[in-house]
């Protein structure tokens, strides 16, 4: 698959990325100190959802509606819908800069001119982000470790070739955590049949991390591999009880967007010692 961003966004993968990732934000706001966060595939950060059909089986679901435990991230995405009409989407990068506090940095990375140039426009004014048209991949080698001793790499590639990507993704991981082991490191992944990331799982339960949590959301079974039937969030060294934090989430999540035989998972794939 090419997942690319600015063609699904909204969608039910999109709005489990970004649920997923505010909610860790918040907990590494809990503490004063400083974070980092790397954004690797960022993107053009803004997506106009005019005719874009793939955000009615994700947030114009949920649009309008009450759902407590999805509160700071429907809030998140109304503050970039003046109007309360579901018009803009607002990608990682975005959330992640409304998030941000006075000492936090965010560095965007995306190798694409046209989504870079959007990118840097929409943060022209703002000292705390950085943009780097430039392979994500490879700015981890540059950008690692931060002067911030906490954050978050956040990974969300398209998966063009999906084998070819998870093999990428090991090696970055491995990289990265020799770089900066107390790193969170926050990978998304699309799900057409999950029985076919079973070895890569395996592989990243040997990595050498404290723990693993593995999210996710499949709105339909995983029964077809011609189409995108859910996606996870594996986060590695992720903050202590973030699991509860999550729970909350995935029920609503399933509650509101999933079709007969959808299903959520919350699961340690490395459980903390």
């Amino acid at each position: 698959m090419n997942y690319q961003h600015i063609f699904h966004a909204g969608n039910h993968a999109d709005v489990l990325k970004h649920a997923v990732l505010l909610e860790l934000l918040a907990a590494l706001s809990a503490k004063p100190s400083p974070w980092f966060v790397l954004d690797t595939h960022a993107g053009a950060g803004s997506h106009e959802l005019a005719g874009n059909l793939e955000a009615d089986s994700g947030i114009a679901r949920l649009w309008g509606q009450h759902h407590p435990a999805l509160e700071r991230y429907l809030t998140a995405v109304r503050g970039h819908n003046g109007d309360g009409k579901l018009r803009r989407y607002p990608g990682s990068p975005l959330l992640i800069a409304g998030a941000l506090r006075d000492d936090d940095r965010l560095a965007c990375c995306e190798i694409q001119p046209d989504p870079a140039a959007a990118l840097k426009a929409l943060f022209r004014n703002e000292t705390r982000v950085g943009v780097h048209q430039r392979d994500g991949y490879a700015a981890i080698k540059a950008l690692l470790p931060p002067a911030e001793k906490r954050g978050v790499v956040l990974i969300d590639p398209p998966y063009e070739t999906q084998q070819q990507e998870f093999d990428t993704i090991l090696a970055t991981l491995r990289d990265g955590l020799t770089r900066w082991p107390q790193g969170i490191f926050a990978l998304w992944y699309p799900i057409k049949r999950r029985r076919t990331l079973l070895p890569f799982f395996r592989r990243v339960a040997a990595l050498p991390i404290k723990s693993a949590l593995l999210t996710e959301l499949l709105v339909r079974p995983d029964d077809s591999p011609l189409r995108l039937n859910g996606s996870g969030m594996l986060l590695l060294n992720p903050p202590w009880r973030l699991d509860h934090a999550l729970a909350p989430i995935l029920g609503a999540l399933r509650d509101g967007l999933t079709e007969p035989g959808g299903s959520i998972r919350l699961e340690w794939l490395k459980p903390p010692a």
